[in-house]
């Protein structure tokens, strides 16, 4: 399984590649993609009661291992995903008509979102079936907005994004609440030990609510009819076979361990039936041909949602066999529509007249669709159905009365669904008492066999499922298995089961949902002649007015434009929270103790003298100074207490820190304005101050009395040596024990730097830095024939150099050079590492920078910072994705012994490659910051000058 869920991501990545080359007709080539995982499904099907399993260490101390396990309701949903998705490609090779790098990324998303629904269905861990789960969600924003110059598809985008996004989150809040109460994150172990509770049946309500948002149930259904604004290919896909079958999937899963929950009933039963009722009632109103087919689908699933939710085997199976039977039939007429607005331009069902006669193929398919969609006999519709009738009628999982009602409310949306799937072969092939076809008919154009063939494919298929429906139930039941019957045999799935209850039902569907359609064409202009009364799109515009203007209240509030309430309202929280709950709550007393040595009370005396005069200064460059003077007071204190690493990092940081400051102090005044605060400002100033400070110690003194366990730093040099390989415990845990850690922090350095480049070039980013050779090709009168320390410091003007400083310059960038790379690989087993080595290669290209200007910064280091900082974040990315394909947890070490001449024996350790993207990144960094901060602003003050 996880070398197939592999395979198709790569798929994903190599697709736009092979789209870009091939034009549309490379989707032929990457549907053989999604082909071969369905093969390899079919050829792995699990055996009853004997799922497929797979595991793979990633965080077990967090739960999130890679559990993947495949059942019959995990293989039947691949079957879905993966076929249908295969013939959904097929399809979008004529959909499109020309090649744009859009179309490109199109092909790579579809497989990706094909690869993460393979991924949500197989997994067993439910932090990972939720990571695949938000992939998922941010694919269909890509999808669903692929018109992204419209607004109608920004705003459809964003929309399906926020409200299955807070849908999501709500899921994972319950799913780590049920996590928490069962000790495991494997939805197999919530289902063994089925808990029960008051804290269960919240956190079930709160999976349930993403499980209901994903799928499209009232009240969070809005965001589906408004998704049609993406392309069709999408809405055949994400619409009808894999995304809104998420939830479906998740409830179908929780079921045999939930279902009899009263908050499960209320949730799953009572709004899907609502759901049913008002999408079905909503899709007699609409004229273009998607949006009947769209919310016909929410209706449709809240269908499903009954079925599936229901907590009865036989109920269960007929929910299966409708899940089957809805992809289908509602992939295969989404895929029409889509081919009737190709060759007409146009999804009114107002201007499509006698299209039947033009194109009797089409209409052919679009018949024998509609007719499993209305459950018409012959047809897998009609098994399921059928099945559902009368296994509701007559289950136990519920009060009598309550199966009946369901059951009747089952009845009347069948009726609605007959009436929408009449209205629909009407609206796109009727004649519509007309003499002649309508213009947009007329200027149509007959597609191609191959635009014909996928849904041509799945409405055969729903005909063929209905004639095998008994052998479908034989792979079905394994699941309806889990479930309890309630007394009652397993109902096995048959086209005929006699005549009975379902059989009356279905007659009275027919008749009345017929009638249902000719009425309401004669009343529609009595009918929909106003909006409707309750409107969910405008309930959710209402929620986001509300939510900006309370957030622009806060704002005002809050963000009075003054820095320092600013940063006194957020210290005083700071300090207020943090304390009240410390002094309300149980505490253990403390026992502080004084100086080890006068040579700290000295430094300390320094610390307090240097924090003072910051506040007291009005020189902006003597203010950095002082602050500049804590930090190597902190050098002095890590270095007295035995953390020689901890003093080098604090130093080398102090120091660049400080150079940064002088860069941007050049485009300020030396001193800043001096206004008198009043006497209660200052008061108000200096105990802020004085609290902060108080309560970082205070804090700090019960967080160390508090300790109850062994102390980390007894344990940690012992678990680097024996699991980082290494004798430096600080670059141990930076580079395997907290790596993911040091990822997400380098991670945000990039981010840092690039939004400082973009604030300081505003336009556009500039490259390297210029270099000496790129003025000699001007021939801006560059000296020749001359001996200098520094190239670049030829071009500065006079006035600004230092020879002193170009000689030493010259003689000590080597040494740094050298000792950087020491740093780098003496830091596992000695102090330093890719951190340090770093910081000492970027303050040697500093001092190259302050002795020779922009044009030395060029000749020192003639590559592009962004290269730098992305081959980095690669090496060091790269490393956890090595380490899971060789079967290690991610960021794990590894030792490798190798022999070398005259170098004799190496001892290599596998973090060192991800030390060697940290130590990259500093240099991308610092280059960054030297070539924005100081290069760019060179340009800038040059040109004033002139």
């Amino acid at each position: 399984m996880i070398a197939t869920l592999s395979a198709l991501m790569v798929a994903a990545l190599v697709a736009p590649a092979v789209m870009w080359r091939l034009g549309p007709k490379g989707f032929y080539l990457i549907s053989l993609a999604p082909l071969a995982a369905l093969g390899w499904v079919i050829a792995h099907w699990p055996k009853a009661g004997h799922p497929v399993t797979e595991t793979v260490d990633w965080v077990p101390r967090l739960g999130m291992n890679l559990d993947f396990r495949m059942d019959t309701l995990a293989a039947v949903l691949s079957v879905l995903i993966l076929g249908i998705g295969a013939l959904v490609l097929v399809y979008c090779a004529n959909y499109f008509d020309a090649m744009r790098p859009r179309v490109a990324v199109f092909g790579g998303e579809m497989l990706a979102f094909a690869a993460s629904m393979f991924g949500l269905v197989i997994s067993d861990n439910t932090l990972v079936l939720y990571v695949f789960w938000e992939i998922t969600t941010i694919l269909s924003f890509l999808l669903v907005g692929f018109y992204g110059v419209r607004a109608s598809s920004r705003r459809a985008a964003t929309q399906a994004l926020l409200v299955t996004t807070l849908g999501g989150l709500a899921m994972l809040a319950g799913i780590i609440m049920l996590g928490t109460k069962t000790g495991s994150y494997d939805l197999s172990d919530w289902l063994a030990a089925k808990p029960t509770g008051t804290y269960v049946d919240i956190a079930i309500a709160a999976i349930l609510v993403g499980a209901l948002s994903k799928s499209a149930i009232v009240p969070l259904h809005f965001w589906l009819p408004g998704a049609m604004a993406a392309p069709t290919p999408v809405s055949a896909y994400l619409h009808a076979a894999a995304m809104v079958k998420a939830g479906v999937y998740l409830v179908a899963r929780l079921a045999p361990g939930f279902a009899t929950l009263p908050v499960w009933q209320v949730l799953v039963v009572g709004l899907g039936a609502l759901t049913m009722l008002v999408g079905g009632w909503r899709s007699l109103r609409e004229l273009d041909l998607k949006l009947v087919l769209a919310y016909g689908t929410v209706s449709q699933l809240g269908f499903l949602m009954i079925l599936v939710g229901f907590g009865d085997a036989n109920v269960a199976l007929a929910g299966l066999a409708m899940l089957c039977a809805h992809a289908l039939f509602k992939a295969a007429l989404f895929m029409v529509v889509g081919i009737i607005d190709h060759s007409t331009g146009t999804r009114d069902l107002r201007k499509l007249a006698r299209l039947g006669q033009k194109m009797p193929v089409l209409a052919g398919i679009s018949a024998i669709a509609a007719a499993s969609m209305a459950g018409l006999p012959f047809t897998l519709g009609f098994v399921g159905k059928e099945t559902a009738f009368g296994t509701v009628w007559a289950s136990g999982a519920m009060v009598t009365w309550q199966a009946r009602v369901t059951d009747v409310v089952l009845l009347v949306g069948a009726i609605i669904t007959m009436a929408y799937t009449t209205r629909f072969l009407w609206g796109a092939f009727g004649r519509k008492v007309r003499e002649a076809p309508s213009l947009a008919v007329q200027r149509a154009h007959r597609p191609h066999p191959m635009f014909l063939a996928p849904p041509a494919i799945l409405a055969a298929a729903g005909v063929v499922g209905g004639f095998v429906s008994g052998w479908l139930g034989s792979i079905f039941e394994p699941y309806a298995d889990t479930l309890p019957t309630w007394g009652h045999a397993i109902e096995h799935l048959g086209m005929w089961h006699g005549f009975g209850l379902p059989v009356v039902f279905s007659a009275i569907v027919i008749v009345a949902g017929v009638l249902a359609f000719l009425s309401v064409r004669a009343l529609r202009d009595h009918l929909f002649v106003r909006p409707p009364v309750i409107s969910a799109n405008d309930a959710y515009d209402a929620v986001l007015r509300t939510v900006d203007s309370l957030s622009l209240r806060i704002t005002r509030t809050t963000q009075r434009g003054s820095l320092p309430i600013t940063q006194g309202v957020i210290l005083a929280t700071a300090v207020v929270a943090p304390m009240a709950a410390l002094f309300t709550g149980a505490r253990s007393a403390i026992h502080p103790t004084g100086f080890d040595a006068p040579t700290q009370a000295v430094v300390s005396l320094v610390m307090l003298a240097a924090a003072l005069g910051v506040a007291v200064l009005r020189n902006r460059l003597a203010a950095v100074i002082a602050i500049g003077l804590n930090g190597y007071g902190c050098v002095y204190l890590f270095a007295r207490h035995g953390a020689p690493d901890l003093a080098l990092t604090q130093a080398l940081v102090e120091t660049l820190t400080l150079v940064i400051f002088v860069l941007v102090l050049r485009k300020l005044p030396a001193e800043s304005p001096w206004r008198r605060p009043t006497g209660l400002t200052n008061v108000v100033r200096i105990v802020i101050a004085a609290a902060v400070g108080s309560s970082v110690v205070v804090m700090g003194l019960f967080a160390a009395a508090a300790r109850s366990s062994k102390p980390l730093h007894e344990i940690i040099p012992d678990l680097a040596y024996r699991i980082g390989h290494g004798s430096n415990s600080v670059n141990v845990l930076l580079v395997d024990i907290r790596a993911w850690d040091t990822l997400g922090e380098v991670s945000v350095l990039i981010v840092a730097a690039t939004g400082v480049a973009s604030m300081v070039f505003r336009n556009r980013r500039f490259g390297a830095a210029p270099r000496v050779a790129d003025v000699a090709a001007d021939g801006d009168g560059l000296p020749q024939d001359r001996t200098t320390w520094l190239r670049g410091s030829d071009l500065r003007d006079p006035r600004h150099r230092s020879l002193v400083l170009e000689a030493t310059t010259r003689l000590v960038f080597p040494t740094m050079m050298v000792l950087s790379v020491f740093l780098f690989y003496a830091g596992h087993n000695s102090p330093g590492g890719g951190f340090a080595g770093g910081l000492v290669m970027g303050l040697a290209l500093v001092l190259r920078y302050l002795a020779g200007g922009r044009y030395e910064l060029g000749e020192a280091l003639p590559i592009e910072a962004g290269t730098i900082l992305g081959t980095g974040l690669a090496i060091s990315g790269g490393t956890a994705v090595t380490s899971l394909f060789l079967g290690a947890p991610a960021l794990s070490s590894a030792v490798i012994e190798i022999t070398l001449p005259l170098l004799g024996q190496i001892h290599l350790v596998t973090a060192m490659f991800f030390d060697l993207g940290i130590y990259l990144i500093v240099v991308g960094l610092v280059l960054d910051i030297l070539r924005s901060l100081g290069a760019r602003l060179d340009v800038e003050d040059e040109a004033v000058s002139r």
